[in-house]
């Protein structure tokens, strides 16, 4: 690291399951960050703030009015541009450090596996669940951590799937089928409520990439916004799901 470097990460240097050590974790990290929206506008900029490397942003979408009560990466001159681009501008201005790569379309099976197989973690901001098992599938075939979280209403979860043998999957908690899409345009969603999802997911990330703690594998962490109460439940890996059962 250079002094620049030393002196903008310093109060995360200063941190001792940091250090320079896990800030140069950071700075030599990928993560590819799949959706633009509530939950990834918070974990783009955290990530880019604490210096990940290398950002790798995927949203097909493009920039709307009523994103903007949330979506806190974009701006309102920005309106109709796509969101992957607002983003990348936003990131630059934050922190000119880091390398921003963008994808402005869908990414296909074959696209996916080749994205989450470089990256070195993969962030869920999505907001359904057909994007949200393929992109589980991906990560656990190339053993690739997997930070997801969900937000609608006053509701939100984050959960960390590490990708390994014997540690549960996405899917061995909402198997496919069995789930139901829930948008934020017919129900709702409270402004910070994606902001504190988002925030978390970036905390799980950046502990993840460090080995800083413990995360939260084998855990679901859900959020109830009305009461600001929090649970956490523990997930176990289903041996018979079709995606990590070994049965």
């Amino acid at each position: 690291m250079n002094d620049e470097q030393l002196l903008r990460y310093s109060r995360q240097i200063m941190l001792p399951a940091i250090g320079i050590e896990g800030q140069e974790h950071l700075l030599e990290s990928r993560v590819l960050i799949i959706g633009l929206g509530g939950l990834g506008a918070p974990v783009a900029m955290y990530l880019a703030a604490a210096g990940v490397g290398n950002l790798v942003l995927v949203d097909f979408d493009k920039v709307d009015l009523s994103n903007l009560q949330r979506q806190i990466i974009h701006t309102t001159e920005r309106i109709d541009s796509p969101k992957v681009e607002s983003a990348r501008q936003t990131l630059h201005a934050l922190n000119p450090d880091i390398q921003v790569e963008t994808i402005d379309h869908l990414l296909g099976e074959s696209e996916l596996a080749e994205q989450t197989s470089r990256a070195d973690l993969v962030i869920d901001a999505t907001d359904n669940f057909t994007a949200r098992f393929a992109i589980n599938r991906a990560c656990r075939s190339a053993c690739t951590p997997l930070v997801s979280g969900a937000a609608i209403r006053m509701e939100g979860q984050v959960s960390v799937f590490s990708g390994q043998p014997g540690d549960p999957c996405y899917h061995c908690l909402y198997p496919e089928g069995g789930a139901v899409d829930e948008s934020c345009s017919a129900n709702g969603v409270l402004a910070p409520l994606v902001g504190i999802i988002g925030s978390t997911q970036a905390t799980e990330a950046i502990k993840v990439l460090t080995g800083a703690g413990v995360n939260l594998t084998g855990r679901l962490l859900i959020l109830d916004a009305l009461r600001m109460e929090w649970r956490n439940l523990k997930l176990r890996a289903d041996p018979h799901c079709p995606v990590c059962g070994q049965a």
